[in-house]
């Protein structure tokens, strides 16, 4: 104990900030879980989406046209409420994605106050998917 209290005292503003980032840690967390929204890596996601799940792209159609992963469904986010309900069964699992993660986290927010069960949002999003080198299809592929 005496090392750390000497440490703490020699090295103030790296204990300060560690201690600072890791209750902004808990508190995105807390706020997450708060939310009811998981957020799953591209593993968690592959799994879910080889169990069914669908898989909703939010972003708009010219950046869904330049790459998005196969067999997803293009909602863009400012129509989210009112076509997801028509595009997406609620009954199956459905994984929400943007290009980082953050927008994902809010529409699968609207996504279950819109009676969606299980709902997840991809961390990190099409960057996290790209970085693990998953296959994703463009517009161009298809043609």
């Amino acid at each position: 104990m005496d090392q750390f209290l000497e440490f703490a005292d020699k090295y103030t503003l790296l204990v300060a900030g560690t201690g600072m980032m890791f209750f902004a840690v808990i508190f995105y967390e807390m706020r997450l879980k708060q939310q009811g929204v998981s957020s799953v890596t591209t593993a968690q996601a592959i799994k879910l989406i080889n169990q069914g799940a669908t898989v909703v792209d939010i972003r708009e159609q010219a950046r869904f046209d330049t790459g998005h992963i196969v067999d997803s469904i293009n909602v863009p986010a400012p129509n989210l409420a009112a076509d997801a309900t028509v595009k997406v069964k609620k009954n199956r699992p459905v994984v929400v994605v943007c290009d980082t993660g953050s927008l994902s986290t809010k529409c699968a927010s609207v996504l279950r106050d819109a009676g969606f069960d299980s709902v997840f949002s991809l961390h990190g999003g099409l960057t996290a998917w790209s970085q693990d080198n998953l296959p994703s299809v463009s517009k161009n592929d298809k043609a």
